[in-house]
């Protein structure tokens, strides 16, 4: 039996052991009868327990439309391997499934239930995760939305990775304020989810066992992952690198904002305006005669007035030129924010 096939044998989901060959029933039981998110989880366990030993998978569309790659299963099982080393995750720990397995991050919390020996839970992936949720949890996985509705039983859950979305500052403060195990992951689809992690307390992403990093002439992220594909990924993200396993999250190449000469990055300007709005909003370069390109602040809300102060911790390049209020932000289907003026 090749690895992607194995069933740890203290595999359980929902509270019931399975074989493989349970899970396909229940796969199709689930197809059959099931809601919405049951349906995925199905489609997903035949795709995953089929003869094939590549599987397809959509990406999340954050900067382009959303396309459908190819990777080795074995791929995903090298990836909840070092989730497990790198957090020490040991056999039977309790895990929430929360998150659509239409996505890579649903996905793996399956392959890693699957391959590590854990009691996975499943529940209906929604903005609310822990609403009827009243037991306690060792690992869990959200995205930022999830977590901010979450805080009030955020406690519940004893190892809690974020990713998917940037998390604000203010989020980040609320979880170090309550003194929540919590980690902030980097990836994407073409790396199996995430490749480097870091403490909400931390300022460095370190990277998981086989991963190293270097920076191109543009300092964007080069990953090196051989486990999980023999090729160099060349990322968008603007970094510093620390070390070969370490760096810091700068903001993203086709994000960069050229406005009279000076290069700014909307991540920084939206640090620094975090605790000054208590709104979603962005920050986005727009085209103009004078400037080449100006800054515009885009606010999820109705319009309102701002104080004079909001932009005194900005440099004179950052501080925006145009300030949008829109009513609902453009989002990708798992979630994402989209930098673009709805129109």
């Amino acid at each position: 039996m090749v690895d992607y096939q194995f069933v740890h044998p203290q595999f359980t989901l929902n509270g019931f052991s399975f074989s493989q060959a349970d899970l396909s029933r229940v796969a199709y039981a689930y197809i059959k009868e099931g809601n919405e998110y049951e349906q995925q989880l199905g489609l997903f366990l035949l795709n995953w327990f089929d003869d094939s030993p590549t599987i397809e998978l959509t990406t999340s569309g954050t900067t382009g439309i959303p396309k459908k790659i190819v990777l080795p299963k074995q791929a995903l099982v090298e990836s909840a391997k070092a989730t497990g080393h790198f957090f020490h995750l040991e056999v039977s720990i309790k895990a929430l499934l929360c998150l659509s397995t239409q996505f890579i991050a649903g996905k793996m919390m399956v392959v890693r239930a699957l391959q590590l020996g854990w009691q996975l839970d499943a529940v209906m992936p929604s903005a609310f995760p822990l609403n009827n949720v009243e037991k306690n949890y060792d690992f869990a996985a959200m995205v930022p939305l999830q977590v901010a509705n979450s805080i009030a039983k955020i406690h519940q859950i004893k190892l809690l990775l974020i990713g998917g979305a940037p998390m604000s500052l203010a989020l980040r403060t609320q979880l170090i304020d309550k003194d929540i195990n919590a980690y902030e992951s980097y990836g994407m689809t073409e790396t199996v989810t995430h490749i480097a992690v870091k403490s909400v307390r931390d300022t460095y992403f370190t990277a998981l066992p086989n991963v190293q990093f270097s920076v191109n002439t543009n300092q964007c992220l080069c990953i090196q992952a051989p486990r999980i594909t023999h090729e160099l990924l060349v990322t968008n993200d603007i970094v510093e690198l620390i070390n070969p396993t370490q760096f810091a999250f700068i903001g993203r190449l086709d994000n960069v904002i050229n406005t009279g000469g000076v290069k700014v990055f909307p991540e920084i300007i939206e640090i620094k305006l975090a605790h000054e709005i208590p709104h979603r909003f962005f920050i986005v370069g727009q085209p103009d005669d004078t400037w080449g390109e100006k800054v515009v602040l885009v606010i999820e809300a109705k319009p309102y007035a701002l104080p004079t102060t909001l932009f005194d911790s900005l440099t004179k390049f950052e501080k925006p030129k145009e300030i949008v209020f829109q009513s609902t932000l453009l989002e990708t289907d798992s979630g994402k924010i989209i930098r673009k003026l709805a129109v």
